[in-house]
């Protein structure tokens, strides 16, 4: 997917966004500094595996995916870091590491922190380094229908 390829899709289901652009950054720490996004607002995008299957965890930048937890609380057998070897194939025209929390378009289940569903907007990576959307919430949930869970750790 791309930022055109997204930006399409949000369009087509009638979602109002921003496209933030930045200088560059790898960081979810340096992107909500460069982008002047506050970093609850920011949403990571962590790929794990959730015994054996690829699934998107996402959470606030000032936040990291705290796999026992998450463990625990899906009652999953074993989650972990997938590879980069691992995902790199399933979001071609991304850049690795920009993968937009969307899930339901590649196939994976996706599991959000309850912290990012307090915030009115979030905002997340859009396929590359350099920009970001910034959406609200709520409308991120209508498309995704992600399983809120705990699994964010400060």
């Amino acid at each position: 997917m791309t930022l055109e390829k997204l930006k399409e899709y949000l369009d087509n289901h009638g979602v109002k966004y921003v496209v933030i652009s930045h200088s560059l950054g790898y960081t979810s720490h340096e992107i909500a500094h460069s982008a002047h996004v506050p970093t609850d607002q920011l949403a990571k995008t962590v790929i794990v595996k959730v015994d054996g299957r690829l699934c998107m965890a996402v959470v606030p930048a000032s936040h990291k995916v705290d796999l026992h937890l998450m463990r625990e609380v899906t009652g999953a057998h074993r989650v972990e870091l997938a590879s980069e070897d691992e995902f790199s194939i399933a979001f071609h025209g991304c850049e690795l590491g920009a993968m937009p929390p969307f899930g339901n378009i590649y196939g994976m289940d996706v599991f959000v922190s309850g912290l990012l569903v307090e915030q009115d907007q979030i905002a997340f990576n859009a396929c590359s380094h350099r920009e970001l959307i910034k959406m609200s919430y709520r409308d991120y949930a209508r498309l995704v229908q992600p399983k809120v869970i705990e699994l964010a750790e400060p």
